[in-house]
């Protein structure tokens, strides 16, 4: 039903396709000013809608930045709040938004800020905070900032090069503007790609020549987990009535791992950055035990006492691994 709504929806979408290519031709041509800053700005981003591994790709970076005064800028999907906020112990996930929420949490000793107006919200780290260098969340459309540096993500499988604009779709944003990216990075690969299909996926995305492509898979954690610490193994699982919650974009590679572990669930499958309702909760108690994805327990937290996420992170090859950290600690 859904392939055939997007289909009869392919003349918006060709509107929809004018439009972003008339924007960026404005900015191109400096008819819309850009914005560059003295502070190095990172951007990670994509060209479609969600589900490329954004925010395990940012806390890779803070990881791969230790020891550097690092701030976090997000617009905040979904939040409750207006305008600029620094996130500090008494902030609120609804009042920063999941993401956000999330890295600051994980990640206490960093600046994470919200702000939709990127340019404002820059204007404000480098006076409050003055951090040595920003990282732009999700933010590669946002072309009033010109970044130091871009990354873009497509997820294997589902490449910005086989897409169309949306809702036909899952583009936001012309094929094209890749070309303004440093790094073209491959998330959820197989972890037994050969180097004969990544030579495959690099010629189809046709990189320029100051770009680079990389290749990363998700590595998931042996076990489920809390932020108190308290781990949860699969044998414990095993035979126990168990809801699997996911409210990501793309919620398969999760999904799929949890299958490979043989490992029996309901899938319960809700929109991204989804907000739970006292009804689902009540429904979700009546499971043994709620596992789901660290960006979707920060929305279940506190409400649930059976609750355990699994965490993820990107993986790269020693070769890609060295390649990308070159580039990011070139920048500050």
């Amino acid at each position: 039903m859904l392939r055939i709504l997007r289909t009869i929806a392919f003349p918006i979408s060709l509107i929809y396709a004018l439009v972003v290519l008339f924007r960026n031709a404005m900015y191109d041509k400096g008819w819309f000013r850009s914005n560059q800053f003295t502070t190095p700005t990172i951007c990670i981003g994509n060209l479609s809608v969600g589900g490329t591994g954004k925010t395990p790709m940012i806390e890779y970076l803070i990881k791969l930045l230790t020891g550097h005064q690092v701030a976090v800028l997000s617009r905040g999907y979904k939040r409750k709040s207006k305008g600029f906020l620094l996130a500090n112990e008494d902030s609120k996930m609804q009042e920063l938004g999941d993401e956000p929420f999330q890295i600051f949490k994980k990640f206490p000793n960093i600046s994470v800020a919200v702000d939709a107006n990127r340019t404002h919200g820059i204007q404000k780290l480098e006076e409050l905070v003055k951090p040595k260098v920003v990282l732009l969340d999700d933010a590669f459309q946002h072309r009033k900032v010109k970044p130091t540096f871009s990354i873009v993500l497509t997820a294997y499988g589902k490449l910005y090069c086989d897409d169309w604009y949306l809702p036909t779709g899952d583009l936001r944003d012309s094929k094209k503007e890749a070309r303004r990216a440093e790094l073209i990075i491959v998330t959820k690969c197989p972890e037994d790609l050969s180097i004969e299909q990544k030579k495959m996926i690099t010629d189809q995305l046709n990189p320029k020549a100051h770009q680079k492509v990389l290749f990363c898979h998700f590595a998931y954690a042996p076990y489920f987990t809390r932020p108190n610490g308290e781990h949860l193994n699969w044998e414990q699982i095993s035979g126990k009535k168990t809801a699997v919650v996911t409210g990501i974009a793309f919620p398969a590679p999760f999904i799929d791992h949890l299958k490979s572990k043989n490992l029996q669930f309901e899938h319960l499958d809700f929109g991204d950055h989804h907000f739970f309702t006292e009804k689902e909760i009540e429904n979700l108690k009546n499971f043994e035990y709620v596992l789901t994805t660290e960006k979707d327990y920060v929305r279940l937290q506190g409400k649930l006492s059976n609750l355990y996420y699994l965490e993820v992170e990107h993986e790269f090859s020693e070769n890609d691994r060295s390649i990308l950290q070159e580039e990011i600690l070139s920048i500050v």
